[in-house]
């Protein structure tokens, strides 16, 4: 007999009096995933989150046009903030996501979820990754669609990526000593 277990996705304060959370999207090029990407953030956990803020890399397409028209049409679903901020010059994927740790760092949040327009991290999962922090259990907490490997492919991740994946943590595996096992907690 198989007993079920029903995850709460109602964030705890834990050891913050009321935490100030917020979402940093990083997108590029994602106007046919950025609004499916921003509909899977938990409702519940919407509600405890002090703003959502999309950071688009300077985009080719309509990705800025696609979320202010999410943002204009779903206004009631989100009761934080939720912003659409351009790049106005491509800085790439890792300058993009400095913009917007410096903007939470100026700010004063206390989490900052790190979100993919594109969809491929499960927003379903957030609660489950920002709890330990709101508990004072760790610092960072980073998810990984590569824990079950196939998975990412399911996710739609390119199999040339996942392939590259495959090979190069091998590689970093062997050259550190470890094992795969040792991440899992």
């Amino acid at each position: 007999s198989g007993a079920s277990v029903t995850v709460s996705r109602v964030l705890r304060a834990g050891v913050f009096d009321k935490p100030r959370i917020m979402v940093h999207v990083v997108a590029y090029n994602a106007e046919s995933t950025l609004a499916q990407t921003l509909d899977r953030i938990p409702r519940e956990v919407r509600a405890q989150l002090a703003e959502v803020r999309v950071f688009d890399d300077a985009s080719s397409d309509n990705t800025v046009l696609v979320g202010e028209g999410y943002k204009a049409t779903s206004s009631g679903d989100w009761p934080v903030p939720l912003q659409i901020v351009r790049n106005p010059q491509n800085r790439g994927y890792g300058g993009n996501q400095k913009l917007g740790y410096r903007y939470a760092v100026d700010r004063g949040y206390d989490v900052v979820v790190l979100l993919h327009a594109d969809g491929q991290y499960a927003p379903e999962e957030m609660a489950r990754l920002i709890q330990p922090i709101l508990d004072g259990e760790a610092d960072a907490v980073f998810g990984s669609r590569m824990m079950n490997r196939r998975d990412a492919l399911r996710g739609g991740m390119p199999l040339y990526k996942w392939l590259g994946n495959q090979v190069l943590t091998r590689f970093e595996n062997a050259a550190l000593g470890m094992s795969l096992t040792e991440f899992h907690s």
